[in-house]
């Protein structure tokens, strides 16, 4: 007769599943190793970064330009917030609407003032992802030296 199979369909397609996933966001495995210790990397400063950017020509530019592009994101975000809920509470006089208008806001305002960022500072020339993963490993080694 046959053998049984050494898998079960449905573990077969989780795992497939995983795999599918994992080749379109490689994010997940890049950033893994720094997510998932068991002791947390202590947090850094603003004169962390700066040393990193001195240390680092290539990776510390790089770095220093995404930090950039996330504070216009981050100000897109409030705009949006703050105007989608303004005109929402305008027109509705709803608590609700204008909370759930806040949330989108936020979100629409933060994905277009990202783009915006990407643009203005040309970040889809730059490999931000390497960099970053650089300033953590940099910041691993640096908090390892300290102990």
């Amino acid at each position: 007769m046959g053998e049984p199979p050494s898998e079960s369909f449905l573990k077969k397609y989780c795992r497939e599943y995983k795999e599918f996933w994992a080749e379109r966001f490689p994010f997940t495995d890049i950033y893994s190793r720094f997510i998932s210790r068991e002791e947390p990397l202590p947090p850094w400063s603003e004169s962390d970064v700066n040393e990193f950017v001195a240390s680092d020509p290539v990776h510390g530019s790089t770095l220093k330009t995404a930090r950039e592009a996330t504070n216009i994101a981050l100000a897109g975000g409030a705009i949006g917030a703050i105007s989608t809920a303004g005109f929402a509470w305008k027109y509705s006089r709803s608590l609700h609407g204008a909370g759930l208008s806040f949330v989108a806001g936020a979100v629409f305002g933060w994905t277009f003032g990202q783009e915006i960022a990407n643009h203005w500072y040309q970040l889809y020339r730059l490999d931000t992802m390497t960099a970053q993963v650089k300033f953590m490993e940099w910041w691993e080694n640096k908090c390892q030296r300290r102990s």
